[in-house]
């Protein structure tokens, strides 16, 4: 693989759901001739468009389709794992590269955007099944009890906003234990790209208000209809109940666990609950030494465009000089 210094580098657009990532890095693609890579871990699937906030006709600003890559690549069902993102991601930026175009990097899946700044020594780590089925009958909270009781490395690092991960975590952890030396070389590892990482930070009842207006208005455009859809297509319970919120609880309500209110309910609060974890994980990024240049909602959305904008030509221009 080519050293960074070679590399277009990486412009980076996080923050946590209803942030307005991909709103603002549409613009910035339009700006920069830039192409889009997504780094959620749920767009990869196709038919599930509302419950994962795809938005797709976001990628058309003023008549001009925006590209796209790495959502609706899967069907529903299948499995994927950060080591599929790197793969994936390495085509998706050699193909833009190609074009001299500039690879924009959009999503809120924290351990997906530092795999590509830090690199990844844990992907390989074999599953385990019979622990997974063990982990799977307990509930979340005694999980995170548990993933606490660990001493690794990857503790450091590890992502667990939703349970499907933090089971994950668990069995990276429990592997970890058991084979100490490895994967210790994921802190040191050196970045493959140059990057800029810009962060969205609403404040968090600006948050949650948004949270709270775009699951009433997906909950009356047919999020319902898309889960109901994607269970007559063949699809078992458990496999939506694995991909977490909107899936989850959805899926629960129309096997008749719950009420609709009830549905609801739980699901805004586990929203909430997903955005906090998120921010919680970029300030681990950062801790870890990521630089994350935070835009606040204090700015206009055309200053935080010019900012990124800035931000990006200015990395570029001081790789030029230093080649």
């Amino acid at each position: 693989m080519p050293n960074s210094a070679s590399k277009t580098p990486l412009l980076v657009i996080l923050g946590p759901t209803a942030s307005g990532k991909t709103h603002i890095a549409v613009q910035v693609a339009a700006a920069l001739n830039g192409e889009i890579i997504s780094a959620d871990s749920r767009q990869v699937y196709r038919k599930m468009d509302i419950g994962t906030g795809k938005d797709l006709a976001e990628y058309t600003l003023h008549g001009k389709h925006i590209p796209y890559h790495l959502i609706d690549i899967l069907d529903a069902g299948q499995q994927y794992n950060v080591n599929d993102f790197q793969h994936d991601f390495e085509n998706a930026y050699e193909q833009i590269a190609a074009k001299s175009h500039f690879p924009i990097v959009c999503g809120g899946t924290g351990f997906y955007i530092l795999s590509l700044l830090k690199g990844h020594a844990y992907a390989s780590i074999p599953g385990n099944e019979l622990l997974r089925d063990e982990l799977n009958e307990q509930p979340t909270d005694t999980l995170l009890e548990r993933f606490e009781t660990y001493n690794t490395p990857y503790q450091q690092v590890a992502d667990t906003s939703t349970r499907k991960r933090l089971i994950r975590a668990i069995e990276i952890s429990e592997y970890l234990q058991v084979n100490p030396t490895e994967g210790t070389e994921f802190i040191a590892s050196p970045p493959v790209y140059d990057y800029i990482v810009f962060g969205l930070n609403p404040d968090v009842n600006v948050r949650r208000e948004r949270i709270s207006r775009r699951l009433q208005s997906r909950s009356e455009n047919g999020m319902v209809e898309e889960v109901k859809s994607l269970l007559g297509s063949g699809l078992q319970p458990e496999q939506l109940i694995y991909y977490g919120l909107e899936y989850k609880y959805i899926t629960l309500f129309l096997q008749g666990e719950m009420s609709y209110d009830e549905m609801v309910s739980r699901l805004e609060t586990e929203i909430h609950r997903f955005a906090k974890r998120q921010m919680t994980y970029f300030r681990k990024m950062e801790k870890d030494g990521i630089v994350i240049h935070w835009l606040s909602d204090e700015y206009s959305e055309a200053e935080k465009i010019d900012q990124i904008v800035a931000g990006y030509q200015e990395l570029c221009a001081a790789l030029l000089r230093n080649k």
